[in-house]
């Protein structure tokens, strides 16, 4: 269901752009780059992408309409007042445009006001991509007076030491990265622990 909400949720702008244009050349040019605009926003909403998706929402709610408005005036200098019919449909478009940028702010406010309790943890996809020969054993989240994190041990199959299996994971020293671009103000953190009997990597938010 969740899903079919985010896709709809993309594809909206374009549907509402074609009920609205009146030109070719400036209607394919717009539909075209909303189209395109919501594959991209699609392949993040499925993972397909690597982007922070709140962040990703929030700028295409933001850029849609104003590509729309743009549109909008570019076909009204070459084409002649519009019908009623037409300033009816749009009216409708810049009503349903408006209500979904509104719920994306309050739904983008409500995330940042979640963040800001640090009651979670990275996700898995914080952790590198385990090199061959490596797998993993277990992951659990552990939460404390810093907030929350993510470990997980890890093993070799090929008789590796914990040295080696930290080397092969390329953490021999903390990484950082930041986790969002607007929303999500945080750094993700990831590293490796020899623990004295298994290795462990861990997640963890850096401010």
């Amino acid at each position: 269901m969740l899903i079919i909400l985010g896709i709809l949720f993309a594809v909206a702008p374009t549907v509402i752009w074609a009920t609205i244009a009146r030109t070719r050349l400036v209607g394919f040019a717009i539909g075209g780059t909303l189209l395109a605009g919501a594959g991209l926003l699609i392949s993040v909403q499925q993972g397909w992408i690597d982007a922070p998706r709140p962040d990703a929402h929030l700028v295409f709610t933001v850029l849609a309409p104003l590509l729309i408005a743009c549109g909008a005036g570019l076909e009204g200098r070459h084409e002649n007042s519009p019908s009623p019919e037409w300033t009816s449909r749009r009216n409708r478009a810049i009503g349903f445009l408006s209500t979904q940028s509104v719920l994306t702010l309050v739904a983008g406010l409500l995330y940042a006001l979640m963040l800001s309790e640090g009651s979670d943890a990275p996700p898995s996809t914080a952790f590198p991509s385990l090199p061959p020969g490596i797998s993993m054993v277990n992951e659990g989240i552990g939460c404390g007076s810093g907030g929350c994190w993510r470990a997980a041990t890890v093993a070799s199959e090929d008789g590796l030491s914990r040295p080696e299996i930290i080397r092969e994971l390329g953490l021999q020293q903390e990484r950082c990265r930041s986790s969002g671009w607007l929303l999500d103000w945080r750094d993700v953190c990831v590293g490796a622990k020899d623990n004295g009997e298994n290795v462990t990597m861990y997640a963890s938010w850096g401010y």
